[in-house]
């Protein structure tokens, strides 16, 4: 697939670990977005890491660098319909993939992950890198 991504937690730990796949991927020209979600879900991992300041201070650059998309009230409402439609299909997900799988969804954006979550989400793009 070509186009606009949103990339996972894992894909930016991908990244930080220096694999050849992610690093290809993003050298290709996509445009990649990050959604502020996974920005904290990061900085929770490197809070609790062995080298808090230096994962901080890295993440600090990564974020700088970043396009880093908010929640908005658009948001919230691909969050409720998401949440409710894997509520009705007994297909329960993380609550921070739902919140990602919403702004994918609100901006048309595909899903870059290793996750199997959004295969769940009906409708969502996702690409596994």
């Amino acid at each position: 697939m070509n186009g606009r991504f949103l990339i996972d937690t894992n894909i930016v730990i991908a990244l930080f670990a220096g694999e050849t796949t992610v690093q290809e991927r993003l050298a290709s020209g996509v445009e990649v977005f990050v959604p502020s979600i996974v920005l904290g879900e990061l900085y929770y991992g490197a809070l609790k890491s062995t080298r808090v300041e230096a994962n901080l201070a890295r993440l600090d650059e990564f974020a700088r660098s970043s396009a880093v998309l908010v929640c908005d009230t658009e948001t919230a409402r691909h969050y409720g319909q998401i949440k409710s439609k894997l509520r009705e299909r007994g297909r329960p997900i993380p609550e921070n993939d739902i919140w990602i799988a919403a702004v994918a969804m609100q901006h048309g954006f595909i899903v870059a992950t290793r996750d199997g979550h959004f295969d769940e989400v009906e409708g969502l793009l996702v690409e596994k890198w």
